[in-house]
């Protein structure tokens, strides 16, 4: 299937594409721990993994931040039927309104995956967003990426990543980390997510 055509393209064939793809995961106790407890946390996923770790997470009742975008649209559709709460707004629109959305959900318990280089780039920069998230409400921070063996790659600003039918797609789970208060925390909490990032691709790619 096209890269482009993901982005348009009804749920029906994304999913009958999604069913063949097969799964094995690394270090999941990281973020089970927080269900298990009943704590809320923050997944932190690159834009281009979104399509992969959608289909893994779904009817989880993850709360996911998208754009009020027509892209955004797609995905928001798309994810709600996979059992997500859509909060709307980004870090180019809307972003005051996602960020209070996303800090109700996690006061309310709940799960809150954040993409912070969408929803149009520069691709892997964090923008501080879901570190401010995370410091109003105390989250814990928790790194999420997928790589697939055999993939097709978008020519788009994220290379978003789509697994060709029945690709090998492994999911890592980083270490969680918490942020302290005040904006020399702030600063260092969104250092702190690019190095995890990058920490947790590499250990995915040696493990």
């Amino acid at each position: 299937m096209p890269p482009g055509v993901v982005r348009v393209v009804g749920s029906p064939l994304v999913s009958a594409l999604a069913r063949s793809w097969r799964y094995r995961t690394v270090a999941p106790q990281r973020w089970l721990q927080f269900v298990e407890a009943g704590q809320p946390f923050i997944f932190l996923l690159w834009h281009e993994a979104i399509l992969p770790l959608l289909w893994h997470h779904r009817e989880q009742g993850i709360a996911i931040i998208v754009s009020q975008g027509r892209e955004g649209q797609y995905i928001g559709d798309y994810a709600s039927r996979l059992g997500y709460r859509i909060l709307h707004g980004s870090s180019s629109r809307g972003g005051t309104r996602a960020l209070l959305g996303a800090v109700r959900a996690l006061e309310e318990g709940a799960a809150v995956a954040i993409t912070p280089d969408g929803p149009k780039g520069p691709r892997r920069c964090i923008k501080p967003g879901v570190v401010q998230a995370a410091q109003r409400v105390g989250a814990a921070i928790i790194p999420l990426h997928a790589m697939a063996a055999s993939q097709w790659r978008a020519r788009s600003w994220d290379r978003l990543v789509v697994p060709r039918p029945g690709a090998k797609i492994v999911v890592g789970y980083g270490e969680p980390f918490t942020v302290g208060q005040g904006a020399e925390a702030l600063a260092a909490g969104v250092t702190r997510c690019g190095e995890a990032m990058i920490g947790l691709e590499t250990e995915m790619r040696e493990g």
